[in-house]
């Protein structure tokens, strides 16, 4: 059984929330967010990805190539149990629906690094305990330099883009796919070769990165979000599609609260579902990362997410195509036994 120290709900937690056209606090989160991504559910409209480490008035979106971007009324603070709407209808429209989902780091000293570092990030905030870490950096464009990333073990995502460039598409790497090997965030592409990681496996104290423009030209400013997998907590894994109905069941150790996932071999698109939005288990709710599209509902993306992992059972081409493989990135809600001795539940 997976066993964990702590509750899964102190370093993830997804928060639903209706706009309201003018300040709005949001508690319950049950932590001061790093990292919070948030989308309107009800109306097209980009996804905004707000971190500590870029500040609170900078956003990031999953489904543009645009660079950074600066909105003071997006969200305009971080609290101890949540985070504070402004007035910005990117994020607050009166009457509509949205889901913000929050990741907690904290550690914002202290980065190690070794004799083969030759980036260490200008800002970070991370966490050890949840493999959660954000890192700001500038490039040198070196090919084989050696960002530190603070994890304290081998990353096994790594999502990525410069926030100064405008055009340049978010790259991802997955431990899943190899070196050498990079999908896109805000496209819909099939993996692709790639030389953005330097054909070098992460290790616990360094990324290595090649001298692209995409992840390391020199004097450019980046951000990269890293996740090495927590036994009870999070599970970046893969799995071969089926193409029936009673799909494949992808054990995680742990009830999913979240999870988004990729075709590596066919043009789809990274699809997001949780536990907190209506319909899982029968009509999954979904969110797509590479799109603006409002939230979808379908039968044909049927998924059980149970206490231990969870089953396809669809045969849509975007999660279980047989022969296809697909990469995901899962969160937990419960671990089968945590701290406190609660078992998980199905649903």
């Amino acid at each position: 059984m997976a066993y964990i120290t702590f509750q899964p709900s102190d370093y993830f937690n997804t928060k639903l929330y209706t706009g309201t056209g003018s300040s709005n606090a949001q508690t319950g989160v049950g932590f001061q967010p790093d990292w919070v991504w948030l989308k309107n559910r009800s109306s097209s409209a980009n996804h905004f990805l707000v971190d500590a480490v870029r500040g609170i008035t900078k956003e990031l979106r999953s489904n543009s190539t645009n660079g950074e971007a600066t909105d003071d009324q997006l969200i305009t603070a971080f609290g101890t149990d949540g985070f504070t709407l402004g007035t910005s209808g990117s994020g607050n429209t009166n009457g509509d629906n949205y889901v913000a989902w929050n990741w907690k780091a904290g550690t914002t000293s202290g980065i190690a690094t070794n004799g083969t570092t030759t980036i260490t990030p200008s800002a970070y905030s991370f966490n050890q305990t949840s493999g959660v870490s954000i890192v700001k950096y500038t490039g040198n464009g070196v090919n084989g330099a050696a960002l530190a990333h603070g994890l304290g073990a081998e990353p096994e995502i790594i999502i990525a883009r410069s926030t100064n460039l405008n055009g340049e598409p978010w790259q991802v790497y997955s431990k899943k796919l190899g070196n050498d090997k990079r999908l896109f965030l805000n496209l819909t592409n099939a993996e692709t070769s790639a030389t953005e990681w330097y054909s070098t496996t992460p290790d616990s104290v360094n990324i290595r990165l090649g001298n692209g423009t995409h992840i390391n030209s020199n004097t450019n400013t980046f951000i990269a979000y890293c996740f090495a997998g927590k036994k009870g907590f999070s599970k970046f894994g893969f799995y071969e599609g089926n193409g029936n109905n009673s799909g494949p069941f992808q054990y995680t150790g742990f009830k999913p609260a979240w999870i988004l996932i990729k075709a590596k071999g066919q043009s789809e698109s990274w699809y997001i579902l949780d536990t907190k939005r209506p319909g899982y288990n029968s009509n999954n709710y979904y969110l797509t990362a590479n799109n603006n599209s409002a939230e979808g509902t379908s039968t044909s993306l049927a998924m059980d997410i149970l206490s231990n992992g969870f089953r396809l059972n669809n045969t849509d081409t975007s999660m279980n195509s047989s022969g296809q493989g697909y990469i995901y990135m899962a969160f937990a809600e419960h671990p089968l036994v945590s701290s406190n001795g609660d078992p998980a539940t199905a649903r």
